[in-house]
């Protein structure tokens, strides 16, 4: 193991993932052990998308349901996108859905 890799214990640990479709910022990968592939999230759309849904809630606390409709439409749009995603590169790689 090399100084920079990562384990459960805090030390980090390097492992091979299969990545069933481009990189990009929402990565179908599967790691090591696991049945079916995941969704890798980036941390800046994971902090994108923890704003997006902090906006929807300070729109509501406002009483401002057409801002907090709107805001939750684009999340659900953005939302939409990665099972979408995930689905497609199950398919191509013809591995059943888990749901």
């Amino acid at each position: 193991m090399s100084a920079g890799d990562v384990r459960s214990d805090g030390v980090m640990e390097r492992v091979e993932a299969e990545l069933f479709s481009d990189g990009g910022n929402d990565a179908v990968v599967r790691m090591p052990g696991r049945w079916f592939p995941g969704v890798l999230v980036q941390g800046h759309s994971l902090h994108i998308l923890r704003s997006d849904i902090a906006e929807v809630v300070e729109s509501c606390e406002r009483g401002d349901l057409d801002e907090a409709r709107h805001s939750a439409g684009l999340l659900l749009a953005h939302l939409d996108a990665l099972p979408a995603r995930y689905e497609a590169a199950l398919g191509e790689h013809g591995i059943p859905r888990p749901y």
